[in-house]
């Protein structure tokens, strides 16, 4: 018997997974999930770059705090994301992050119609951050990576 106690980051893995397990869902999860993230990014770069910069740093931060191995592959990610924002004519990365930012919503919404339960979220706000997580972790499971 594992007598460990379960860590703060699998009890959330755990909980967000509840509402999270027809394929189709995931699916879509693991394309909206990232998609949100960028448009969030970009939101925050249409602002300023150093904003985007900030609320990265701080999400950084968080996942630091939760799993060392997860803000590594935070960081590249958000670091990917900056690069494209980065490389966007100043003028479309607010066109371009709104029009993303509601598609993925949109498909977020009938990930959750088709799983027959409500987002995580509505529960507990903290798994808006999680998200990315839950997908980072398909990646982490089949590369093999402890997390």
């Amino acid at each position: 018997m594992n007598t460990a106690p379960q860590r703060r980051i699998d009890e959330l893995l755990s909980r967000y997974a509840e509402s999270h397990r027809d394929p189709m869902n995931e699916i879509i999860h693991c394309v909206c999930i990232p998609a949100i993230v960028f448009s969030l990014l970009g939101l925050c770069w249409a602002l300023s770059p150093a904003v985007a910069l900030v609320v990265a740093a701080a999400s950084l931060a968080y996942y630091l705090s939760l799993s060392p191995p997860f803000a590594v592959g935070m960081l590249a990610m958000a670091t990917v994301m900056l690069v494209l924002l980065a490389r966007l004519p100043a003028g479309a990365v607010l066109p371009v992050s709104a029009v993303v930012f509601v598609l993925a919503w949109i498909g977020q919404f009938v990930g959750h119609k088709i799983e027959g339960k409500k987002p995580s979220f509505f529960e507990d706000l903290r798994f808006l951050l999680i998200g990315p997580l839950f997908v980072l972790s398909f990646l982490y499971r089949r590369w093999q990576i402890r997390y």
